[in-house]
């Protein structure tokens, strides 16, 4: 902890500094400019290396010194290795990489442990993501629902009027890529005046919905499921009317395309006609 706090103390002083040591005199400016700007490389090589999925189990000690990275600790595998040195290459400023990482296999048998960062990197974002795909479903995006993330497990909570708006807030977060567990803790009851209220606010907003927008949401929702390759898949609307076109595994994977788009605010209807699936007759 105290490293990371010099690191991240070195960053902020390196950006605040750079600027003024430009213009500064003296034998030693070109040396304390290129300390701060090692540190600061140090500082995105280390942020990099905590957001991967790969690397954030491994303990990596990372140093720079005139654009040359040096890494040092162990790793499950080559791949882990080779991935690390490209990533310390990718950084700015960073010209070689002296890549003293050792593998070790027995790390394979070590319980999966993710940097805490890295964590909740992940679970902000399926939050961001599960909280859109309720707004723009036509059938979830007046409910009063709560999303929390925590290790994967998403726990909804807030109030539906029917059965089948908890199911689909439920299916909606079940279906998205990165979720391991739902709990759906949404309750069932009676409108009351701020939901009916949000309800016919979003209703009287869906004339006013352009085809961009349309277009943009099926596009984003079609990526965010699990079972489905989204950038297969291209999308157009018009008036409405939204035309999927592409190629996707099964049939199951069509209709599900097809129920996805359907369901986005605004969405009039759904021509998958040119949706093909692989390996089947086009004729």
């Amino acid at each position: 902890m105290i490293a990371l706090k010099r690191l991240a103390l070195a960053c902020s002083l390196g950006a605040a500094l750079l600027p003024a040591l430009a213009h500064a005199a003296g034998p030693d400016t070109a040396q304390i400019t290129g300390q701060l700007q090692a540190a600061r490389q140090e500082g995105s090589i280390w942020t990099a290396y905590a957001l991967n999925r790969h690397l954030s189990p491994f303990k990596i000690d990372i140093s720079v010194s005139a654009g040359v990275a040096t890494l040092k600790g162990r790793v499950e595998n080559a791949v882990d290795r080779d991935l690390a040195e490209q990533i310390a290459l990718d950084t700015s400023g960073i010209d070689k990489v002296d890549n003293q990482l050792v593998i070790d296999p027995s790390l394979a048998n070590q319980p999966p442990v993710q940097k805490r960062i890295a964590q909740r990197f992940d679970d902000a974002t399926l939050t961001a993501t599960i909280k859109s795909k309720l707004l723009w479903n036509s059938a979830t995006q007046a409910l009063d629902t709560q999303v929390d993330t925590q290790a994967g497990v998403v726990t909804l909570k807030g109030h539906a009027q029917t059965a089948d708006a908890k199911q689909l807030a439920g299916d909606l977060a079940r279906n998205t890529d990165g979720v391991a567990e739902v709990n759906n803790l949404i309750s069932l009851g009676a409108a009351d005046t701020q939901t009916t209220k949000a309800e016919a606010e979003a209703k009287a907003t869906e004339g006013s919905i352009s085809d961009g927008w349309i277009t943009s949401k099926v596009k984003a929702s079609l990526l965010y499921s699990r079972n489905l390759d989204g950038l297969d898949i291209r999308v157009d609307t018009k008036a409405g009317m939204v035309t999927l076109t592409g190629v996707v595994a099964s049939s199951e994977e069509k209709t599900e395309a097809v129920d996805i788009a359907r369901h986005i605010r605004g969405v009039r209807g759904v021509d998958a006609d040119l949706l093909k699936i692989a390996g089947k007759s086009t004729g």
